[in-house]
């Protein structure tokens, strides 16, 4: 096919999926929110609780990530430093792992995170939120809402290859062999 003919088609796929994204907020604005439990979490700080994470605003972003030994979540944490600002402008923002709070930190202090981290190692909060379990941590990204005294969960996405929290994925497909086999690492 002549890159002008290929060109035509992938625009109107991108049209298509632009449609699509419509219909999904649509469906996502009327979606019941699911009450959960003020989970503590802890922090170089100390004990923090889930509805202390909001500060000033009334919605959250809870990054679920597996942690220092994950390079593809490590891909993902260091692009969220880009839009930091721009996504807590709008609403509050928090990276959750695994590891103790004193890893977390140095960790992040080797990445240039600016981001709140907290850890989930004490409490049951991944697996309630359905990304840990049988194939133990997933990453994922959950969505809470302060509403009337109590904090409810509004939205979640899976993490992975190809999702659309991740431009390098983005990017790799434009290439004519796509990803082709690559891999995140934590330094190249």
């Amino acid at each position: 096919m002549s890159y002008r003919d290929t060109v035509v088609q992938l625009n109107d796929y991108r049209r298509r999926i632009a449609g699509i994204r419509s219909e999904m907020r649509a469906l996502q604005a009327g979606i019941e929110p699911e009450p959960v439990q003020d989970y503590v979490f802890e922090t170089l700080d100390g004990k923090v609780v889930l509805s202390q994470l909001f500060g000033d605003k009334q919605d959250l972003f809870i990054i679920h990530n597996m942690g220092k030994t994950c390079p593809y979540c490590t891909m993902w944490a260091d692009g969220f430093n880009g839009v930091l600002a721009h996504l807590e402008n709008r609403a509050a923002f928090a990276v959750t792992t695994p590891d103790d709070p004193k890893t977390q930190a140095e960790f992040a202090k080797s990445r240039d995170w600016r981001f709140r981290m907290i850890s989930h190692a004490n409490n049951d909060f991944a697996a309630d939120m359905g990304y840990r379990g049988e194939k133990g941590l997933q990453p994922g990204v959950s969505v809470f809402r302060k509403e009337g005294g109590r904090v409810v969960r509004v939205s979640d996405a899976g993490l992975g290859p190809g999702d659309d929290f991740c431009i390098t994925w983005h990017f790799l497909d434009l290439l004519p062999a796509g990803p082709d086999g690559w891999r995140a690492k934590f330094a190249y």
